[in-house]
C-alpha cells in the first residue's frame, strides 16, 4: 500500500504579512463598530480630516474654536443668525453664507464675526431677502467697490483685515486694525466716498481683547 504523501506548502513571507494585516484590520473594525473604542474613532477621524486637507490638526482645532465662538456670538445677540447663516472657517478666514431678512442683520453677522479672536478675514456672501428696505442698491454697490479699491491701493494698510457694508448710503466698517493710525486711515477713505452719507465704525484694534 502506497503511503500518502503530504506536501507542506509554506506561504511566502509577504503573504503571511498581508494575512496578519488583514486579520488585524478585521479585529480593529470589530472594536470600532462595537463601540468599544470611541477614543480611537475620534483620533482617527481627526487624523483623516487633517491629512485630507492642507491644514494640520492644530489649525483644524483653532478653526473649530473660532467657529464655536462665532456661533456663540450669534446665539447671544440674535439667535436667528445661527439658524440662517452658515459659517465656514479655513485657517482663520471666515465665509458667511445663507439668507437673512434685512441688511442690518447681514452687517451684524459681519461685526460679530470680527469680534472673535483668531479671525483674519471675513467674506460675507449672505443674501438679503427683503429688498424693500434697500433704496439705492446700485449706489451702495458702487460705493463699496470704490472703497475696497481705495483700501487695496493704500499700501500702508492690509485691506483683507477689513469688511465693508454699505446700506442706503451708510458705510459700515468692521475688522481689526494694527493700530489707531491704520483704523483712522480706513475711516478717512470711507468718508471721502461720493455716496457716503454716514460712516459707522465697528473696527477694533489688535491690542483690544476679543473673545
Amino acid at each position: 500500500m502506497e503511503s500518502a504523501t503530504i506536501h507542506n506548502h509554506q506561504l511566502p513571507s509577504r503573504s503571511v504579512t498581508s494575512l496578519v494585516m488583514a486579520i488585524a484590520m478585521l479585529v480593529l473594525g470589530g472594536l470600532l463598530f462595537s463601540g468599544c473604542a470611541p477614543a480611537v474613532v475620534g483620533v482617527g477621524t481627526a487624523a483623516v480630516a487633517a491629512s485630507s486637507t492642507e491644514k494640520g490638526i492644530t489649525t483644524s482645532v483653532s478653526d473649530g474654536l473660532v467657529f464655536t465662538k462665532i456661533q456663540d456670538n450669534f446665539l447671544k445677540t440674535d439667535a436667528t443668525l445661527s439658524q440662517f447663516v452658515d459659517v465656514n472657517v479655513n485657517d482663520g478666514a471666515v465665509l458667511l453664507t445663507g439668507k437673512v431678512k434685512t441688511p442690518e442683520e447681514k452687517v451684524l453677522a459681519t461685526k460679530l464675526t470680527w469680534e472673535v479672536r483668531g479671525v483674519r478675514e471675513v467674506v460675507n456672501e449672505i443674501q438679503v431677502t427683503d429688498k424693500s428696505s434697500i433704496k439705492d442698491f446700485a449706489k451702495d454697490l458702487a460705493a463699496s467697490a470704490q472703497l475696497r479699491g481705495k483700501l487695496i491701493a493704500d499700501t500702508s494698510l492690509s485691506s483683507l483685515n477689513f469688511s465693508i457694508d454699505v446700506v442706503n448710503g451708510t458705510v459700515y466698517l468692521s475688522g481689526v486694525a494694527a493700530d489707531a493710525e491704520e483704523m483712522n486711515r480706513v475711516v478717512s477713505h470711507a468718508r471721502e466716498l461720493r455716496f457716503a452719507q454716514q460712516v459707522v465704525n465697528y473696527i477694533t484694534l489688535r491690542t483690544d481683547q476679543r473673545d
